[in-house]
């Protein structure tokens, strides 16, 4: 049986580290409560309390062990925070995490990034939902750190959007900060971002800003465009943030000299990190990549078990 540690007997250390990075502790909390109800239910068929079968089966009630997280190939870590707030959660105060390495350190295949030492059960119990938060994260930051790398030197940073799995937002969006990105808005709530399909509910992209300016005066309001007309329409209205869609390299060099620097502009729409150079030398301020958390390829992390 695991422990499930109650959020107040948590490392107080590292509640405030996730707290300080700007991660709802308490979320997370919840998060991976409800990945381990997946892992093991309340009760299985026949009503029986659920248990991991096979570590109990094949390893002693008192064995020990210690657990590696070594990682197979080069990149970006992250989540090991969170990874840590797993083994707490499974195995309370019976788990110690050594030599974890920060998140956003960058690593080599071999580096072992995280150690854990406790009892082989608990250990196994939680290996899974660990690696798989750490793996999911780790990969974000490091494709965002290869958009920023290939953005080194000119002033446009990349962007994440929504396109984010229900419930990870939080940490995904953290994900792409310890990559070297920029969080997008969070909510439909804190931004308006009008998009074509608003545009044309409203009847043009200069009536739907001025729909939202009037309602919501004090929120940031983005609009998106594919054209130069609807750009200088924008502009001349008072837009202040404008999304360039799916435009050539040309188009985009041409809205950043019409605008002149009247409003901020960001690149988005199919882009990929071959052409993150050439787009940020057209002046854009941002490139947004939906790509960050919705397809991202899970980093490779192992976790190597030896005896306590």
């Amino acid at each position: 049986m695991i422990v499930r540690a109650e959020f107040d007997k948590l490392p107080a250390d590292l509640v405030h580290e996730l707290t300080e990075a700007g991660i709802d502790a308490g979320q997370i909390y919840d998060l991976v409560e409800a990945a381990l109800d997946e892992e093991l239910p309340e009760l299985v068929p026949g009503g029986m309390p659920s248990e991991d079968v096979t570590s109990v089966a094949t390893i002693g009630a008192d064995a020990l062990g210690r657990g590696d997280f070594a990682v197979r190939e080069a990149g970006v870590v992250s989540g090991l925070g969170v990874a840590a707030l797993v083994f707490h959660y499974v195995m309370g105060d019976t788990v110690t995490i050594l030599d974890r390495v920060p998140d956003g350190t960058r690593v080599a295949p071999g580096d072992v990034v995280m150690t854990v030492t406790g009892p082989t059960r608990g250990l196994l119990t939680a290996e899974r939902t660990a690696l798989n938060i750490a793996s999911h994260l780790s990969g974000i930051s490091t494709a965002t750190a290869a958009w920023a790398d290939a953005l080194a030197g000119t002033k446009a940073k990349v962007l994440d959007t929504r396109k984010t799995l229900p419930t990870f937002r939080a940490l995904q969006k953290y994900a792409v900060r310890v990559g070297g990105g920029v969080n997008h808005r969070n909510s439909l709530a804190d931004m308006a971002l009008i998009k074509d399909n608003h545009a044309l509910a409203a009847g043009g992209v200069v009536p739907a800003w001025r729909a939202v300016r009037e309602m919501y005066p004090d929120v940031p309001v983005e609009v998106e465009v594919d054209t130069l007309d609807d750009l200088a329409a924008l502009l001349d209205a008072g837009c202040e943030r404008v999304l360039l869609d799916n435009m050539s390299t040309e188009m985009m060099r041409q809205a950043v000299e019409m605008t002149a620097g009247r409003a901020v502009l960001e690149a988005s729409g199919g882009l990929t990190v071959e052409r993150a150079r050439e787009v940020a030398e057209t002046g854009v301020d941002f490139i947004s990549v939906g790509a960050l958390t919705h397809s991202v390829k899970v980093f490779d992390i192992g976790f190597d078990l030896s005896e306590g």
